[in-house]
């Protein structure tokens, strides 16, 4: 049987936790500790969100003031790539005789689909009201006030998840890692 599985961004990078390597690379074992009962004697396909990790990027990208900012799509894909990598290389460690895949999957959406006009998926860390007024100020950015958002009770700002480059976020919704 094939069971499809769905990993949020946040599972695999908390709000609040640090967003370093070892610290996904953490949680993504948990994760696939906890679905390997499932997966014996099934076929696996694990998606997975990426809010925190291409916030980061896009923070990163920001560090060289003589390179453009990657557009979102593509740093999406470079986390997708990246998350897939680690959850390939936890199913191979828990199914070592297994065949085990990362896919990197691609939607391309309307660029006047409304929602452009006010995109309010948070991307990246939260923020003090200090600092998003300083990021607001430094980089022309659009940030979200978190405060009574589900699974973000204390409040805080972060980055709005928004189109770049002129056309639509072709950023792939579907992410995947396979493997039985």
């Amino acid at each position: 049987m094939r069971v499809v599985i769905a990993l949020g961004g946040n599972a695999i990078a908390r709000r609040g936790e640090s967003l370093d390597a070892d610290a996904q690379r953490l949680r993504v074992r948990e994760a696939a500790g906890a679905v390997a009962d499932i997966a014996r004697g099934n076929e696996l396909v694990v998606t997975h969100g990426n809010g925190p990790q291409v916030g980061l990027l896009a923070l990163q990208s920001q560090a060289s003031p003589d390179v453009a900012p990657y557009p979102l799509d593509v740093l999406g894909a470079e986390t997708e790539g990246m998350i897939g990598y680690l959850i390939e290389q936890e199913l191979a460690s828990i199914f070592p005789s297994a065949e085990v895949a990362t896919l990197l999957t691609q939607v391309e959406v309307d660029p006047q689909d409304p929602a452009f006009r006010a995109p309010s998926k948070p991307i990246g860390p939260i923020h003090s009201a200090a600092q998003a007024d300083a990021l607001r100020t430094r980089f022309g950015w659009t940030l979200l006030g978190l405060r009574g958002r589900r699974g973000h009770p204390g409040g805080g700002w972060t980055r709005r998840g928004a189109a770049r480059g002129g056309g639509g976020d072709r950023q792939g919704s579907d992410r995947r890692a396979a493997g039985h």
